[in-house]
């Protein structure tokens, strides 16, 4: 089954989706029979609805792979040598498939395609394949050779206590290639997605988890935990192989023109791919950092946390979902020069995602033990295990909105292919609150502290990646703030913490990410359509102070479902019980005040589901 958007458009008048357009949109359709710009809400939920069901298959097949692993190696030091293995394709899906890359590519086969709409002489995909795939391949060949050069030395620095390092050694080489395999999936994620085929993307991480399994029921009692490292190199192939038939379809779908009809390309250079990069390794540097945080505190205390944040991180990862769909249209959008449309896209699913994940955070502060309990505790997960994971979650919890806030945001920064360092200010920013923050609060808060701090330094990269979408002032103001905050971090520092009494290592200065001084500007965006328009904005200008105004009503109204549902879970003994009553009294009391507020995401959110109703229902009935 295959995703496409509808090639009827509605009425023009019906929403700013439908305003003017240049007339690149009827070449469009003259040349391929696919209009770019007509994206309906229906498209829309369909398409969300199938990657978020796909994205929750994914997960739940990553909990049996999780479940896979601990029956089969217990948790002993042959799983802890693959777990630190386990960061280089942590790392590399952060960068080559969910975040870095992307950014990149999308914007530039959106462009390809708008360009191809154009009546650009040969095929601009086709070109843009040709000249970016085989170089981007040599440098994932590269760093995957490196990788497996350096694993000895890489695990050191990671583990440096770990009892079975040449073990860890030959786990980290195996899974080294999936630089290789994750960087050619990414690649083919991006150009379909951009093509708006959701449903091959979709199903990579169904492909990736089932090659793990499978490998380590093969090969489990001959290889030990390295097959579990060799599952991560057969799911990767398995992600490549889901996507490059449809790929490869799409690309020969179209022969090239032999127009000779002059369009002006874009600015080639690697900044936007450095930009993107290196955004995404700051964010996903707080990894390092609450382990390295955390690595000081009682045993267990990483295990809390990490439970923690894998439940709590749903809600965010739902309500991104319509972001991976959205993305390439207001990529095209821009292409297009029509900025007004990218700009009404991301205010709607800003709305409609913090209304998603609101939602859902005050189900998992209100229902925290009852969550925990039913997910974990049996075997040697304690009932005290379940008392303070569920604390430590209801904290990190507190910190979804900004994290959903920035997910939705940095799209807006790279969707027109320009590059731009300030999201990464931002980060950096955030990266140093947490850090600082983590290390001020850690010794006496415990876990719990390193979830606050987590919590704070995301809601600071949010709130300046809102200023910096806020015109020539909002980015002044959003320069001032992260430069004094960043400052004051800075130069207050830690408190001077040394080796405790047993000799145990404690928090130290040792690892603070050094944030940048001065903050980049995005480039002012240009209003007027054309090639000054879609080559001099490296942003969607966001009115601020009208997403602001729309944030404060769900907010209210997750606030007090989250006090009805935590009172409502707390009647019934039982866990299940009480679950369930909570999470109907939070849906019910979010959604009534939420429309009785105004919140135009709980709006969109009913009208998506009764679309999606209606298709389902239409489609069983013929």
């Amino acid at each position: 089954m295959t995703v496409t958007p509808p090639r009827t458009p509605q009425a023009p008048g019906r929403g700013t989706d439908w305003a003017a357009v240049p007339a690149a949109r009827a070449a469009a359709k003259a040349l391929d029979g696919t209009d770019l710009a007509a994206v309906t809400r229906k498209f829309l939920a369909k398409a969300t609805l199938i990657t978020a069901s796909l994205s929750v298959a994914g997960a739940l097949l990553g909990l049996v792979r999780d479940q896979t692993l601990a029956q089969f190696f217990g948790a002993g030091s042959e799983t802890d040598a693959f777990l630190v293995a386990w960061t280089v394709p942590e790392f590399a899906a952060t960068l080559l498939i969910e975040d870095g890359l992307a950014f990149a590519l999308i914007p530039a086969f959106s462009f390809a395609l708008v360009r191809r709409a154009q009546g650009a002489s040969g095929d601009p995909v086709r070109s843009l394949v040709a000249s970016t795939l085989p170089r981007l391949s040599l440098c994932f060949v590269a760093v995957s050779a490196l990788i497996i050069g350096v694993a000895p030395y890489l695990v050191e620095a990671l583990a440096p206590g770990l009892p079975d390092p040449r073990l860890a050694a030959d786990c980290t080489r195996l899974t080294a290639t999936c630089v290789l395999s994750f960087g050619l999936a990414g690649y083919c994620s991006a150009a379909l997605r951009a093509h708006r085929r959701f449903l091959p993307p979709a199903t990579i991480y169904v492909a990736y988890n089932v090659g793990i399994i499978a490998t380590m029921f093969l090969l489990g009692g001959r290889w030990g935990v390295r097959s579990a490292a060799a599952g991560v190199a057969v799911g990767g192939c398995l992600m490549v192989a889901a996507q490059l038939p449809p790929l490869w379809r799409q690309l020969r779908s179209h022969p090239a023109a032999s127009s000779g009809v002059r369009v002006e390309a874009p600015p080639k250079n690697l900044a936007l791919i450095s930009a993107v990069l290196v955004f995404a390794m700051c964010r996903q540097s707080q990894v390092l950092i609450e382990r390295f945080l955390a690595s000081a505190l009682p045993a267990g205390t990483i295990s809390h946390l990490n439970y923690a944040q894998k439940v709590a991180q749903i809600p965010m990862t739902l309500s991104l979902m319509l972001c991976t769909v959205t993305f390439p249209v207001v990529a095209q959008a821009l292409a297009d020069g029509d900025t007004e449309r990218a700009r009404a896209r991301v205010e709607r699913d800003l709305a409609l995602a913090s209304c998603m994940v609101l939602v859902g955070a005050a189900t998992v502060i209100a229902c925290a033990p009852q969550i925990i309990a039913i997910l974990f505790q049996r075997g040697a997960f304690t009932a005290q295990d379940t008392v303070v994971t569920a604390g430590v979650m209801r904290v990190y919890a507190l910190g979804l909105l900004g994290q959903t806030l920035v997910g939705v945001l940095i799209r807006s920064y790279f969707s027109a292919g320009r590059p731009t360092w300030y999201p990464t200010g931002a980060m950096a920013a955030g990266v140093a609150a947490t850090f600082w923050i983590g290390q001020a609060t850690v010794n006496s808060w415990g876990v719990s502290g390193i979830a606050a701090a987590n919590a704070v330094g995301i809601t600071v990269t949010a709130a300046l990646l809102l200023l910096g979408s806020w015109g020539v002032s909002g980015v002044a103001a959003a320069n001032a703030v992260g430069i004094t905050v960043t400052t004051a971090l800075l130069l207050v520092g830690p408190p001077d913490k040394t080796k405790g009494q047993d000799g145990a290592r404690t928090v130290g200065g040792t690892l603070g990410p050094r944030a940048p001084s001065t903050v980049a500007a995005p480039t002012q965006p240009v209003a007027s359509r054309g090639p000054a328009a879609r080559y001099g904005s490296s942003r969607v200008p966001i009115r601020s102070r009208q997403v602001l105004s729309e944030l404060s009503r769900p907010v209210l109204a997750a606030g007090v479902a989250t006090a009805a549902g935590a009172f409502a879970a707390s009647g019934p003994e039982s866990q299940v019980m009480g679950l369930a009553v909570g999470c109907v009294t939070v849906g019910t009391v979010f959604l009534v005040l939420g429309r009785a507020l105004g919140a135009q995401g709980c709006t969109s959110a009913l009208h998506s589901v009764r679309t999606v109703t209606r298709r389902l229902r239409h489609g069983r009935s013929s």
